[in-house]
């Protein structure tokens, strides 16, 4: 999504509050938008939405209305799918032992809990085991395959294990699965089935699906064969609310089926079904209806705190749960363990930053490291260094002489392959990962090697060209146009996030009535045009930079706004407010 250099910035904002370049409408989606609400009849800012995401006017019912009747995938599509189903079905049916081995995060634990609760419903058990961030890093390892296997006749990796040739190899006397999503080598480990969308020989077309979804395709073709066998299966769309939850907390893009996932789920969790979203909504103050807002923001992170820095099964536990007292208490010490992990992850931040900036923030990649910085937070921090500089970013806690690092992309840049050639090269013990996100272990001797290679692959693909990042908006809006039945129809282009971001619109020429500081940096604004009715916003974090003191020093002059719009729920009642970003003085 470039825009032509010789094409003015949107309303002339070439640098804004917070250094952007702001970027409208291309002349094609504006005349695009427009057939789209004369053949439709749809309000024009859902409309310019359409648009942006090149929706025909022909295809917009079925768009705004995305269900897996029309989006699912065939699951026999993906190699191997019938052949792990089939084995799956035949350890249920015989009664044998099974094991889980799941990743430490949303995505593994999600995937893990959709197979328990399945079982479960089936009257079956099966082993969890999740690795410990520490003691035993990403992915299977000998000693542990080795353990499960001597007790159990299948064992099934999730979101794992499609790089771990040696412990499944380790795994003597039982059969593996593997239902991942992670990039593929050029070989694939010796279990019995890979179910991986990622395989190197796999078309791609399913490469957005996160683990669960993938999980959850093999559940459909599980269910299928059952009743090819005159059986029944469990009801799988009451186990959408962990596929959508693991969708949006590993950033998958919100495309295809995964938009259906995602829409479908949020209505399943909102029934509060679920013993374990049920306490974690509660203890996180949900008070609402989710959305995909909640599930990254709200939920996810607490899910993920205990494989960050507690003890690793606590997330997986949570979600698989049957039983409300236990759900209630996992809840609370996963809300404990999120507010231990913010104030580590703000401690390495800073430190990150700093050692960023000296090294500098103008090349193709952005790096620190650091003794003793938590493994558990590195990809967080990694994240917040790419948000900062709109570069990809590498973190690396070092242990002695190895360093455990988490490395985080920008769009347009395939950071795992770049990882995993690296690896490949001999500079990284071990690496890999997908296009936005990567793990890596490296000896300490070889991180400014290893770091710069990975710098000169990146340059290839264009990383060190990117200015800050601009800021692309729908549209203008007039204040008295910002309603909530909008809102409303706005949605129905969701769900937003990865791949889809929220509609964001300006709001030009605007007298800022209020602008104060709340909290420690955030800023609550009031404006209006001076002819319809005025707009609240709030700005977060916005004292910490150009943005809050530019506006509450604002001195009566005049100001373009640009946010998201939300709906506001206090005591009962709706209304509007402005997700604040970006301003600048309206000369």
């Amino acid at each position: 999504m470039t825009q032509p250099p010789d094409q003015p910035a949107f309303l002339n904002v070439a640098t804004s509050a917070t250094g952007r370049r702001w970027i409208g409408p291309s002349v094609e989606d504006d005349r695009r938008a427009e057939a789209t609400a004369q053949e439709t009849a749809l309000p024009a800012p859902l409309c310019r939405i359409l648009a942006k995401r090149q929706i025909e006017a022909a295809d917009a019912s079925l768009f705004l209305a995305p269900t897996l009747r029309d989006l699912l995938p065939d699951p026999r599509s993906l190699r191997d799918m019938e052949v792990a189903a089939k084995r799956f079905v035949d350890a249920v049916q015989n009664n044998q032992r099974i094991a889980i081995f799941a990743d430490y995060d949303v995505d593994g634990g999600s995937s893990a809990a959709l197979l328990i609760t399945w079982l479960r419903d089936m009257g079956r058990d099966a082993t969890l085991y999740i690795p410990d961030r520490i003691d035993e890093g990403y992915g299977p390892n000998d000693e542990a395959m080795a353990m499960l296997a001597s007790d159990h006749d299948l064992i099934i990796c999730v979101d794992c294990g499609t790089l771990s040739h040696g412990p499944i190899a380790a795994a003597t006397g039982a059969d593996v699965l593997v239902v991942d999503h992670h990039l593929g080598g050029e070989t694939l480990p010796k279990a019995l089935a890979v179910v991986n969308p990622n395989r190197q020989d796999e078309s791609g077309d399913l490469g957005h699906l996160c683990a669960a979804a993938v999980v959850f395709l093999m559940l459909v073709e599980v269910n299928r064969q059952l009743r090819e066998a005159g059986k029944t299966g469990p009801n799988l769309m009451e186990m959408l609310d962990l596929v959508a939850l693991a969708t949006v907390a590993d950033v998958a893009p919100l495309m295809g089926v995964n938009r259906a996932f995602v829409r479908q789920g949020l209505v399943v969790m909102g029934h509060r079904q679920r013993p374990g979203l049920v306490a974690l909504a509660d203890v996180a103050g949900l008070d609402a209806a989710p959305s995909s807002y909640h599930l990254g923001f709200l939920l996810g992170p607490r899910v993920n705190a205990g494989g960050r820095i507690g003890k690793a099964d606590l997330g997986a536990r949570l979600l698989a749960t049957a039983d409300p007292t236990e759900a209630a208490a996992l809840a609370e010490k996963l809300d404990q363990l999120n507010t231990e992990r913010r104030e580590v992850e703000a401690h390495v931040r800073d430190l990150a930053l700093e050692q960023a900036t000296e090294r500098g923030l103008d090349g193709p990649l952005v790096w620190a490291c650091g003794e003793g910085w938590h493994p558990g937070v590195v990809g967080i921090v990694a994240a917040r260094l790419k948000e900062a500089t709109n570069r990809p970013a590498v973190v690396i806690g070092l242990d002695g002489d190895i360093g455990k690092g988490s490395a985080r992309s920008i769009s347009g840049v395939d950071l795992g392959a770049s990882i995993q050639r690296v690896a490949t090269e001999g500079l990284l013990i071990k690496g890999g990962g997908h296009k936005m996100a990567a793990g890596l272990t490296v000896a300490k001797d070889q991180i400014e090697a290893a770091m710069e290679r990975l710098g000169e692959l990146l340059a290839k693909q264009g990383a060190a060209e990117r200015g800050p990042a601009d800021l692309y908006l729908d549209g203008l809006l007039m204040p008295g146009a910002a309603t909530v039945e909008l809102i409303h129809q706005l949605e129905q282009a969701g769900p937003f996030g990865a791949g889809a971001p929220a509609p964001r619109f300006a709001f030009p020429d605007c007298q800022i009535h209020y602008a104060k500081q709340v909290g420690a940096n955030h800023l609550k604004v009031t404006f209006g045009d001076g002819i319809s009715a005025r707009l609240d916003a709030i700005a977060f974090g916005a004292m910490d930079g150009s943005l809050g003191p530019m506006l509450t020093g604002h001195g009566g002059a005049r100001f373009h706004l640009a946010g998201r719009l939300e709906i506001n729920t206090w005591q009962g009642r709706q209304s509007v407010q402005l997700r604040l970003e970006d301003a600048a003085p309206a000369h």
